[in-house]
């Protein structure tokens, strides 16, 4: 990394959130919308990134799930939360956010989110469907383009807020603590020059790290950025192993990833194999509506049973107006690609979408490393367990955004009993000293940021480039849906292999002016890919290691070698202090 001499400006902020999806946006206009009885004000920042990389809300599309109807209840969705995250959720962030559900939706309704309104007779006024997992109707959305509407809402009241500063195209790249206290964040602009940016308070919003994998649901999935900066500086992650695959990504291999919601399953999708056969009887009593781990796996399953590339997800039997009612996003897309859904099945298969593990924090984000908070899905509540129910992601963003704007202008902070703390002292990881001796040398190499950003500069973009792609691609092989032991080991290996080998032309870059200065590259340098590249390689590994330990079935995780659940669950923590 750079020293202090090379940063070519400084600016100084009370609170920075970085991220420009739901849960930033929400945080933001949180803060700033604070009444005059909070204890303090804040000075609100909002690092946004590009438009087309504002992660993975814009393309959310089922919706929001929250208990609305009448007929619903708190106590229904709490147990279905439960069920899906397979006995590792946390009781009391599920409670928390499914109990707060009905204010944050009526908070968007506000706001002027264009929720989809509901027949006339119906028992609530705006449509709700059903997706997997879910006992009742309970998504609320906005057609099928939530995500979309949602951003576009929050985006337009964040831009004509006059109490809220947005900096745009700034790539983060490090945190910076002084005396185990988070004081500024290292960015780079779109000049390629670095700048640092000190803070009061950090909020990573970053989302999460669906990018580590060769195939994912949006086109510009984040590698992890705000977990690899969170647990360099000093923060502790919680269970990373659980990476969930939606089962349903459009099959296009000359095209751009697209997701296809779940609700259209919940409308009445099937899932069939080319020759007709309707294969979820074959697999689970709930069929098409089983949580999305057993749907991605049966899907799996049947692509390899069969030889197959993909399935088909069939709707046509819902009629062209009730599509064209409630799928327009859907429709449009897969017709410019080819496919008439009113008529023909669509080509599906799954993909890397969510990550249930992240940074380990409070309810309300509040860390371990003080100064430092996290929201949305690059946070770990403990809310999903070991895998998530459809539509909970975008309400867990509203949810403890709005809770971590109270605790911003309250002087809270991180509690010594949850969830670190406690989760530290049961976790399923050993110390780092039990661990395998390969394993603790990687842990090890990894603490060293100078070093990792040294190896990653000295690559050239084509290199870079190359490097990111076999990281995508072995992760997605050893690391995916199904995993083994022997295949986790084998990718450790790999990743100490490029962490430790001399990239080439790294001698001739040795002698260089701009290298015999600094020793490394200049910010100048550093494009989007070895940005990319330097967070995966600190996230990946972490992520392989928590895997590795994790000797047991459970949820997103299923491993060969130990098929079936342990008779506790635990929750893994690793960091690397």
């Amino acid at each position: 990394m750079s020293t202090a001499h090379d940063i070519t400006a400084t600016s100084d902020h009370d609170v920075l959130i970085v991220g420009g999806g739901a849960a930033g946006l929400t945080l933001a206009l949180s803060l700033a919308n604070q009444p005059s009885s909070a204890s303090r004000s804040r000075r609100v920042t909002l690092l946004r990134p590009a438009r087309e990389a504002q992660g993975a809300s814009r393309w959310a599309q089922g919706g929001i799930a929250a208990v609305l109807a009448p007929e619903d209840d708190v106590e229904s969705h709490v147990a279905d939360t439960l069920i899906a995250g397979d006995g590792l959720c946390n009781e009391r962030a599920v409670r928390f956010t499914v109990g707060h559900s009905r204010e944050a939706i009526e908070w968007l309704i506000g706001l002027g989110v264009p929720f989809t309104p509901a027949e006339a007779d119906a028992s609530y006024p705006y449509h709700l469907t059903r997706e997997g997992g879910h006992g009742r109707r309970r998504i609320i959305h906005a057609a099928d383009a939530t995500g979309r509407a949602l951003l576009d809402t929050l985006s337009q009241h964040v831009e004509s807020h006059p109490a809220i500063e947005v900096l745009d195209d700034l790539l983060a790249v490090d945190i910076e603590v002084k005396g185990a206290q988070v004081a500024g964040l290292r960015v780079i602009d779109g000049t390629g020059q670095q700048r640092l940016l000190t803070v009061r308070d950090l909020v990573l919003a970053t989302g999460g790290a669906s990018g580590l994998f060769a195939h994912a649901t949006s086109p510009s999935a984040s590698v992890g950025d705000g977990m690899a900066m969170a647990v360099r500086a000093g923060a502790s992650l919680m269970n990373l192993e659980f990476q969930q695959f939606h089962p349903t990504c459009l099959y296009d291999p000359a095209g751009t990833p697209f997701l296809i919601s779940e609700a259209v399953r919940g409308e009445g999708g099937l899932l069939k194999r080319p020759d007709g056969h309707r294969f979820m009887l074959d697999h689970d009593p709930r069929l098409e509506l089983a949580p999305r781990d057993v749907v991605a796996r049966a899907i799996l399953a049947e692509m390899r049973a069969h030889g197959l590339d993909h399935v088909h997800l069939d709707i046509s039997a819902l009629g062209s107006a009730a599509i064209h009612h409630h799928f327009p996003t859907i429709l449009a897309h897969c017709r410019e690609r080819g496919i008439d859904i009113t008529r023909a099945p669509i080509p599906v298969v799954p993909a890397a979408h969510y990550s249930c593990g992240g940074i380990a924090t409070e309810l309300n984000g509040a860390s371990d490393l003080a100064g430092l908070w996290a929201i949305g899905e690059v946070a770990c509540t403990g809310l999903h367990g070991a895998n998530r129910m459809a539509s909970n992601s975008l309400l867990e963003c509203l949810v403890q955004a709005r809770a971590c704007g109270e605790a911003l202008t309250e002087g809270e902070s991180a509690p010594d009993t949850w969830p670190v703390a406690q989760a530290l002292t049961t976790s399923m990881l050993p110390e780092r000293g039990q661990l395998p001796p390969r394993q603790q040398a990687l842990l090890t190499r990894l603490k060293d940021r100078h070093a990792l950003w040294q190896h990653v500069m000295c690559l050239e973009n084509r290199e870079a480039d190359e490097r990111l792609t076999a990281l995508r691609r072995l992760m997605s092989l050893q690391a995916g849906i199904e995993r083994s032991q022997q295949g986790l080991e084998a990718a450790l290996d790999q990743m100490a292999a490029w962490l430790t080998c001399e990239p080439p032309h790294s001698s001739e870059r040795a002698h260089s002016s701009e290298l015999s200065r600094q020793g490394r590259h200049s910010g100048a340098s550093a494009g989007v890919t070895h940005l990319a590249l330097y967070q995966a390689l600190t996230l990946a590994p972490l992520l392989l290691i928590s895997a590795h330990q994790r000797h047991e079935s459970r949820g997103l995780h299923f491993v060969r070698d130990y098929p079936m659940p342990a008779p506790r669950a635990r929750d893994s923590v690793i960091h690397l202090r």
